[in-house]
């Protein structure tokens, strides 16, 4: 049986050249097909608070909350890499010693391999101390969701030269902090191709262009199973909500018109014993 993709297998990735494909899971369904397919990073994420959860943002989402759908996709999968992301408020420089306790217990009850936090320099603290701890970190930077009220919305991050220089000083600051990977979010294509290119570790992108050693999609969205929108990063390859809706119509219609359960559907009677045995 194949083992699990490691942070160095990653990293030889990047040395190759090879692309590294990453996709959010949620559970344990999933989990398996995307598995058996070849993912070699499946990233529990916070974004599960709106494609399963149905909230307007990231915010709500609890570290109870990942955990749950972190354990089940540990239990589809044998081969991908399971990282899970340390939600809104579980995490602070200010208080190392907390957020090391919401990444042991969001590894060790989520059974992840690494955990992904939010953030630029000011998180170069939190990954030092979590690397140390043994605890691998993939950091994240450009549009970082949970400080969606901070960055004033869904906007491309690093487009003047000021911004673009705080994206570089943030990357290399979490390479040299111990980061693993870093996921670049809503970035210049051009600055996040110059990123990849300075980093010995790899970058995961969303919305930054194909110079990103790796990419990550939504699930929900590149199955075509979230239909409120498509981000204009996102691609459907699938019309999986379709399917569901033919399905479902199929099979509706079939139960009112008596179509459904049929003979091999049903269960016959075992045979009666006659207890008087004569």
């Amino acid at each position: 049986m194949k083992r699990r993709t490691t942070i160095h297998d990653l990293r030889a990735m990047k040395e190759r050249g090879e692309r590294i494909p990453m996709v959010t899971c949620y559970d344990y369904t999933s989990a398996k097909i995307l598995d058996e397919v070849g993912l070699p990073i499946l990233l529990v994420g916070d974004s599960l608070g709106m494609v399963v959860l149905g909230h307007d943002s990231t915010l709500r989402v609890t570290l109870d909350m990942v955990i749950h759908h972190s354990a089940a996709v540990a239990r589809g999968t044998s081969k991908s890499m399971i990282v899970i992301d340390l939600p809104f408020a579980t995490y602070s420089s200010s208080d190392l010693p907390f957020s090391l306790r919401t990444a042991a217990r969001a590894m060790a009850e989520g059974q992840a391999q690494a955990v992904k936090v939010e953030g630029g320099r000011r998180m170069a603290p939190v990954v030092g101390t979590l690397v140390a701890s043994g605890i691998p970190v993939m950091g994240h930077i450009g549009l970082t969701p949970q400080s969606i009220h901070m960055i004033g919305g869904y906007r491309v991050q690093g487009r003047t030269q000021q911004a673009a220089d705080r994206l570089v000083a943030a990357a290399l600051a979490l390479e040299k902090a111990g980061a693993f990977a870093i996921v670049l979010e809503l970035v210049p294509a051009p600055l996040a191709e110059r990123i990849s290119k300075m980093l010995s570790i790899p970058t995961i992108g969303i919305g930054a262009g194909a110079g990103c050693d790796g990419q990550v999609q939504v699930f929900h969205d590149i199955m075509g199973m979230f239909e409120d929108f498509l981000p204009k990063h996102a691609r459907r390859y699938a019309d999986v909500a379709g399917s569901i809706r033919e399905g479902a119509r199929r099979y509706v219609a079939d139960v009112r018109e008596g179509k459904f359960p049929g003979p091999e559907n049903s269960y016959d009677a075992e045979p009666v014993q006659d207890k008087r045995g004569g």
